[in-house]
């Protein structure tokens, strides 16, 4: 008889390591945003990823750094527990960025981890070999890691020798959901964050961390297609120009990206509409905060 393996892996580690890159090459699909800026992952999600008879859960955290907000402790809070949860914690550290104090913080707090801690090195094929071995030897001066693996998320190298492992390291058990599923992250969240991909994308520093994205509407049409209504909140009036840009042409430009984008991944057509909010102190209110799928810390 067959027994089937299932258990979670979390991503976890500083922001910008490339941990949302790596879910969505082991997925083989987009699950969770991309962008060059740090902390684009808020809330953890989950890949549902079957690989050698055994379904990885992937919980994809957010960037662990020192919070200042109120969103920003429910966003560590969230990383640390989805660390918690997990049958293995894998830390992945951008090769290039080395021991930082963020990533060496990280790994003194997994340290105290009761799970097998696995360490990452990203982006290794963008620094000479040679200085791979110093830094996994003081990593692991701090955490003996029970694994090592040099990957680049971006190009999947290493990557398939990290999915085997972490399909044997998963413990037996029946699967936790549909082996055709992809994630548990509810189509509405799926909208918005989608759209806040496309505004990190599109404005660069302009309006880096100050937009919130609430999918407020969603309707079924009897064709198949879909209507989704967001609102994007921004704290300050020029934020709001910004996004809207000049006769409406920046928040254009998003809706179509995110729109295309949404399409392919619902496989669907999809007619989406956005409105821009000015709501000073978003990020401190508990009820935004629970909107986007975070518990409040206080």
């Amino acid at each position: 008889m067959t027994t089937t393996r299932c258990g979670l892996v979390a991503i976890v580690g500083a922001p910008n390591a490339g941990k949302s890159t790596l879910v969505n090459r082991i997925a083989g699909t987009k699950v969770t945003i991309v962008s060059p800026k740090p902390q684009t992952t808020r809330f953890r999600i989950r890949a549902v990823v079957m690989h050698a008879g055994a379904q990885i859960i992937l919980v994809d955290t957010p960037g662990i750094f020192a919070p200042r907000r109120r969103l920003d402790r429910a966003m560590v809070a969230a990383a640390w527990g989805g660390a918690q949860d997990a049958d293995v914690a894998l830390l992945v550290v951008d090769a290039r960025a080395g021991l930082t104090d963020a990533v060496r913080k990280i790994a003194e707090g997994l340290a105290k981890s009761r799970q097998p801690v696995w360490l990452a090195l990203n982006k290794t094929d963008l620094i000479p070999r040679e200085r791979l071995l110093p830094l996994t030897a003081e990593l692991n001066a701090i955490l003996p890691f029970a694994e090592t693996f040099m990957i680049s998320a971006e190009k999947g190298e290493g990557v398939d020798r990290l999915q085997d492992h972490m399909a044997a390291a998963v413990p037996p058990g029946p699967y936790l959901f549909p082996e055709d599923e992809l994630s548990d992250l509810p189509n509405r969240m799926l909208a918005a964050e989608i759209v806040r991909e496309q505004i990190l994308r599109q404005t660069h520093q302009e309006v880096p961390h100050h937009a919130s994205v609430e999918t407020e509407q969603w309707t079924e049409n009897d064709d198949g297609s879909v209507r989704v209504d967001c609102t994007i909140y921004v704290s300050r009036a020029t934020q709001k120009a910004i996004l809207i840009g000049d006769k409406g042409s920046r928040i254009r430009a998003i809706g179509q990206s995110a729109r295309i984008e949404l399409t392919k991944l619902l496989e669907r057509p999809v007619h989406l509409f956005l409105n821009v909010k000015e709501r000073t102190g978003w990020d401190e209110e508990r009820a935004r905060i629970r909107a986007i799928g975070l518990e409040d810390m206080g």
